[in-house]
């Protein structure tokens, strides 16, 4: 069953948010908010909740001013927690960055509770199986 909904695309990068929205409509994923650092994107998730619309993707950077990806991935889960959702009922959040060492990947995934995560400079093809694995395309 394809998953559908909102995107949320954080990065400090104007360049790589643009590329984001870009690789994501070339998918026909079109309804793409932007924000430049976590606490944006924090404030964007949590009004998405309150809506009662939530994201159903955020594609998250690490590397941030003002708030990180982590201490924003940490506080999304914490707002998905309040709210009640769990299982396939919260938003894949995958987490984009150009850490290479295998420590700060477990870290991501393990201590943040990322879906997954993509190495930055990533392709058109890397980002298309992160989208086929959770459903988003086909």
């Amino acid at each position: 069953m394809r998953r559908e909904g909102k995107t949320l695309a954080v990065d400090d990068s104007i360049s790589i948010l643009a590329l984001m929205d870009c690789m994501l409509n070339q998918y026909g994923i079109k309804d793409v908010t932007k924000a430049g650092n976590g606490l944006q994107a924090l404030e964007h998730f949590e009004s998405a909740l309150q809506s009662g619309v939530p994201y159903s993707l955020v594609l998250l950077d690490i590397m941030m001013p003002v708030m990180d990806g982590q201490e924003a991935l940490k506080k999304m889960r914490a707002l998905e927690r309040e709210a009640g959702l769990a299982g396939d009922d919260r938003s894949v959040i995958i987490m984009a960055t150009s850490l290479h060492s295998p420590r700060d990947m477990m870290e991501a995934l393990i201590d943040g509770d990322c879906s997954d995560y993509l190495t930055k400079p990533f392709q058109f093809e890397d980002l298309r199986g992160m989208l086929m694995r959770y459903n988003f395309i086909q």
